[in-house]
């Protein structure tokens, strides 16, 4: 994810020359300068010592172990964090950094790698105005952002978009399936799915929102659509998603409770 946020900011227009990442694993690290020509080290201070905002994007079991050090620095520097460690909680991000560190929680997800990603953002009231805008510009080089109101809601975003890509691809996946099973050759029907899986995307983001009339003007009343939509209605798809979502919600602030302590 932080490779995707490079290689957007770089599209919106940022110098790879103001961009600088510390990365421990060499190949790894090797791999960025020679990609994006950004400046790219193996010290982590050296990284953020000039660093107006930083990104913290780093697996939610390390995040305390690669923050703590750097305390003394960010005390100094007081730079705006943004987070994209799932799960880590404000309070031990603000812990981490120590006291007046301006901290935004950010959950992108997998589209952001081809720059149609949708983040949820979420900012404590200590955070101003200013650096809250600062925060949306850098995720809006991967997406759509969209703020939520408490950090809570941040697990519900995990459970909708966070994870959501895979429930569509399990869909189109289900679908490739089910029309090979009817007698499409096996390479046409995944174009197919794919492709519908693709178009309905852009119509979906094209349009103005609302989604039932969208799915209405695609449903002739006693055709092929209507008859596949009622037998879906008939298992309860319904009650399917809204459980399969809130297990998702759940699972994530159990990983919150587990990584996102100090």
């Amino acid at each position: 994810m932080g490779r995707a946020l490079i290689g957007g900011l770089l599209r919106r227009g940022t110098r790879p020359e103001h961009i600088s990442v510390g990365e421990s694993f060499a190949p790894a690290r090797d791999a960025l300068s020679a990609d994006f020509g950004i400046q790219a080290t193996m010290d982590n201070a050296a990284a953020v010592e000039a660093a107006s905002v930083i990104v913290v994007a780093v697996k939610p079991q390390i995040a305390g172990t690669v923050l703590s050090p750097l305390q003394p620095l960010l005390q100094r520097t007081r730079p705006l964090v943004i987070s994209i460690a799932a799960g880590i909680r404000i309070a031990a991000l603000e812990g981490w950094c120590g006291v007046g560190v301006p901290v935004v929680r950010a959950m992108p997800n997998r589209p952001a790698l081809v720059g149609a990603g949708a983040t949820g953002l979420f900012a404590p009231a200590s955070v101003a105005s200013a650096q809250r805008d600062v925060a949306e510009k850098v995720m809006q080089a991967v997406g759509e952002v969209v703020w939520v109101t408490t950090e809570d809601h941040l697990d519900v975003v995990t459970a909708l978009s966070g994870s959501g890509p895979a429930y569509f691809f399990l869909l189109a996946e289900l679908m490739t399936q089910g029309a090979i099973d009817l007698g499409l050759e096996p390479t046409a029907a995944r174009r197919l799915a794919i492709a519908t899986l693709h178009g309905a995307g852009q119509l979906a983001h094209a349009g103005d929102g609302d989604l039932a009339r969208m799915r209405a003007e695609v449903t002739s009343k006693g055709g092929t659509t209507e008859a596949a939509v009622k037998s879906l209605e008939s298992a309860d798809l319904r009650g399917i998603v809204a459980r399969a979502l809130d297990a998702a919600t759940r699972r994530s602030r159990e990983l919150a409770e587990q990584f996102g302590s100090s």
